[in-house]
């Protein structure tokens, strides 16, 4: 398994990581995404670890902490072996303080996922969202503390708009505080808004992109195909309208030419589409979930190979869409000489 370092950090991890949101199944939306107990979650992290995947993300929110406890306890006897991520920051608990990245609420979530993860330290902690009513302040020299202490080894964040990521690496880099060296985000064939501003943000700064939904919710497993309606067996049933969104037609489109390639490499759908990820700039792992073993294998099978660049550049041109104001000049390469430099970056 490849491995490439986490941002501008020294700290290494595998190019493919597994997301543990099928952990648990409590609620409308994680029951959902699968209910996988700790009998199946063992036999799952024995396929990632042979296949050399150890980075294992998980939430406090997922499954309102089973996620996490189930995690912690299918990892006994081989904590030193894996990466442990999790996030914290969205809603757990309905006090006026159980949400957000205040002091308060940073100390006890990082206590409380330590243990039900039962570990002395969490490799990777993000926030969840960014929180606008705590100064930035508060929060990252409460990381810093947390880090200081040995409770935390990196941070990062998750789902932060460009102009929140770099003030908190502003702040950071002015306080000598600790700094985010990870950016969890949406990034897919069918969603490459991460390209427009975050994209060159991680690659000037040292973000590196921990990246989550590859396949688009469920959208780029193949299985859905113009002109036939969903499959009995998708998540897209009850969780379409709280994913990201997408255009069917364009959707399609990707779909056609993923399933050209497929044909043309041996590889399955879902494995071109995470191929392709791997090959974009800034990204340093990519998150992969599943529901059972198969589909676990399968995502597994992204790796070892590498599209060629015309496979690259015909799934560049059918998932392409111009950005919005302010970068679609640039991107266009339209006002001036080095614009399209700067268009080649985010491609």
């Amino acid at each position: 398994m490849e491995t490439r370092l986490l941002g501008r950090s020294g700290f290494k991890v595998p190019v493919l990581g597994f997301g543990a949101g099928t952990f648990g199944g409590k609620g409308p939306l994680f029951s959902a995404w699968g209910d996988t107990g700790v009998a199946q979650a063992r036999r799952m992290i024995d396929l990632c670890l042979d296949a050399g995947v150890n980075l294992f993300d998980t939430a406090d929110v997922y499954s309102d902490g089973a996620s996490e406890e189930i995690l912690g306890a299918a990892l006994q006897g081989r904590r030193d072996a894996v990466i442990l991520s999790t996030k914290t920051g969205l809603r757990l608990g309905e006090g006026p303080n159980d949400a957000g990245a205040s002091r308060w609420r940073l100390l006890r979530a990082v206590e409380a996922s330590l243990r039900r993860l039962r570990t002395d330290y969490i490799d990777l902690l993000q926030l969840h969202a960014f929180d606008a009513l705590t100064p930035l302040e508060e929060t990252l020299s409460t990381l810093d503390d947390l880090v200081r202490a040995g409770k935390v080894r990196y941070i990062g964040a998750s789902n932060f708009a460009g102009w929140q990521l770099m003030k908190a690496l502003s702040i950071s880099r002015a306080q000598g505080w600790q700094r985010f060296v990870a950016h969890q985000a949406y990034y897919s064939l069918a969603g490459r808004d991460y390209e427009w501003e975050l994209m060159p943000l991680g690659q000037d700064q040292g973000v590196g992109a921990v990246v989550w939904s590859p396949l688009a919710w469920g959208r780029l497993t193949g299985k859905l195909r113009r002109g036939h309606p969903l499959p009995e067996r998708s998540r897209l049933h009850d969780t379409a309208s709280v994913g990201p969104a997408i255009d069917e037609g364009r959707l399609y489109d990707i779909v056609d030419v993923l399933l050209e390639i497929a044909g043309e490499t041996g590889r399955s759908v879902p494995q071109v589409a995470i191929n392709w990820l791997l090959q974009r700039p800034t990204v340093s792992t990519v998150l992969i979930g599943a529901r059972d073993e198969q589909q676990l294998l399968q995502n597994l099978g992204a790796v070892g190979w590498s599209l060629d660049t015309g496979q690259m550049a015909r799934l560049d041109e059918v998932s392409r869409v111009d950005p919005p104001y302010p970068y679609y000049p640039y991107w266009r390469g339209q006002f001036s000489e080095r614009a399209p430099v700067i268009a080649d970056r985010g491609r």
